[in-house]
Parts: structure tokens; sequence; C-alpha cells
């Protein structure tokens, strides 16, 4: 089963009177399975806020259709088993970070001994549990991406939906947040994370999907991506120097064994850009 499944999805925004419309989306089929990481890239007004938007009904789809977890988007019980983290989420920041998690719980039907319970694996979670008594306002922004990861999964959802999760983490904040999303795989949840840090996404995501004026013109797993199928590479063992610039027949009549045989990695960052600048169409603004 798909933990997210889009058909078509278009979003065109209304400019106002005699300006036309802004074309945000355009006919996107996603399928992102359960289980897995999967990150949505692009430059800025790509469409990835838009996605994740019109998944969570936020916005209404001008075309096509959504589901989660075959349930249609459209539908509130779409949502309940979905944790979201915004890329700019606020607090109330006079709140502790265990009275943020107990406050948000409550919302979802926590109560009581099992409140407090889950406010506390949570603040374990993410690494916050010497924080929890202390107000939001003394937070940093990795602390407060990370409480914010915290109250996404209070109701212990199967799928996250996270917004650029490191947008202004210093790099240990990043780490730490990447940590937490493999975490979160290991422990069976579906992630869907949106960002524009490719390196971090390289480390994280199963697969990634890269959007630019609002169109898919990149998708498929990581691993596969960034292999560079131009060039061959081939790991020996036990190679005399003078023998190292022969090809294969060469290196068994040295004496050597083929280790093994493989293309080179590139970059997702090398990636990205490359997909880009094949997509003639450019840069837009559409987020």
């Amino acid at each position: 089963m798909d933990a997210i499944r889009t058909e078509q999805l278009t979003k065109k925004y209304d400019l106002g009177w005699r300006k036309g419309k802004l074309l945000a989306l355009e006919k996107l089929n996603l399928h992102v399975h359960e289980g897995e990481v999967y990150g949505l890239l692009g430059p800025n007004g790509s469409g990835k806020s838009t996605t994740l938007k019109l998944v969570l009904d936020l916005v209404v789809p001008t075309e096509g259709n959504a589901w989660i977890f075959d349930v249609p988007c459209s539908k509130v019980e779409s949502r309940l088993h979905v944790g979201f983290l915004p890329e700019n989420p606020y607090f109330y920041r006079y709140l502790t970070g265990a009275e943020t998690l107990e406050f948000y719980g409550r919302l979802c039907g926590l109560r009581d001994v099992s409140l407090r319970k889950r406010a506390e694996e949570l603040l374990d979670l993410v690494g916050l549990s010497h924080a929890r008594d202390r107000r939001l306002a003394g937070y940093s922004k990795g602390m407060l991406q990370r409480i914010g990861l915290a109250q996404a999964l209070v109701h212990d959802p199967k799928l996250l939906l996270l917004d650029e999760p490191t947008a202004g983490v210093d790099p240990i904040g990043s780490k730490d947040i990447r940590d937490l999303i493999l975490r979160l795989k290991g422990m069976g949840k579906t992630v869907l994370l949106s960002s524009h840090l490719l390196a971090q996404v390289q480390d994280v995501c199963d697969r990634i999907g890269v959007l630019n004026r609002g169109q898919m013109i990149l998708e498929g797993e990581v691993k596969t991506l960034i292999s560079d199928q131009r060039r061959l590479s081939i790991t020996v063992q036990d190679l005399p120097e003078a023998a190292r610039a022969r090809v294969e027949d060469a290196v068994r009549a040295a004496g050597a064994s083929i280790v093994s045989v493989g293309h080179p990695q590139t970059t997702l960052e090398a990636l990205f850009l490359d997909a880009l600048r094949k997509d003639e169409r450019g840069v837009g603004e559409h987020d």
C-alpha cells in the first residue's frame, strides 16, 4: 500500500482580477511507499510546499486527487495517522517542553498517566529530556525543530510530513534531526520530507523526486540516481604496481582477483543541478 498517492494533482492560484492564474503544481503523480523516507526536492518556488498542503487538504486542488493510506485526502479521517512539521512552526513560547507536548497530546485525546508517559518518551526520543522544564523562549532553533518533531509524533502517527525540517539549524542540530529521521524509519514510520539541503537528503532518503516549476523532472532511488553510469571502477586485490594500468585479463594474468565492479557515485547536489539545467523551462516561483 502507498502511504501517499496522487493522480494528476494540479494547483493554480488565482492572482486576482485580470492578472490570470499562477500554476503551482501540474499533474503530479506521486507514490510514497509505506515505510520509506521520500525526499521532495526543488528550488524555491518549485511546488514542494504546495504539494504538502494539498496532501494535508490545507488547500483545495484545481484538478486531480490525492490519497493517504487509500483514504481520499479530502476526508478528515485521512489525517488521523499523520504528523506534520511545517517549515516555520509556531509554539507558545511561555510553555515548557513538557507542557508543550502535553498540550498537543490533549488535543489528540491523550489524558493523565498515558499523556505524561508519552511526553517523557518523546522528550527522550528527540534528546530534550534535559530541557523538559525550560520555556520554549529559551530554546535554540535546533531545539525548537526537535520539539516540533516531538509534537508531530505525539499521537504515534504512521506517516510524517516534514517541511524543511532543518531550516536554519546549525550542523550539529541538522545531524541530530537526520539521525532522528533514520530512527523513525527504523520504527516503521513513513516520512515525506521537503528540503533543499541535498547532502542531508542523500544520507536519509530511500527515494527522491525533484520538482521544478510545478512539474516532476526527476525521480528514483537515491543509490541508483547518484550512480555514475558513464564510468566503471574495478577494485582489485594483491595487484602488483606494474600491472595497475592493465585491463581485467591482465589483472587475472598477474595473479590478482577482481573484488568488485561498480559505478562510482556522483553527489545528489550535482544530480540536482544537472536536472535543473536540462529542464529548459527554467526556474519559476510556485511555492
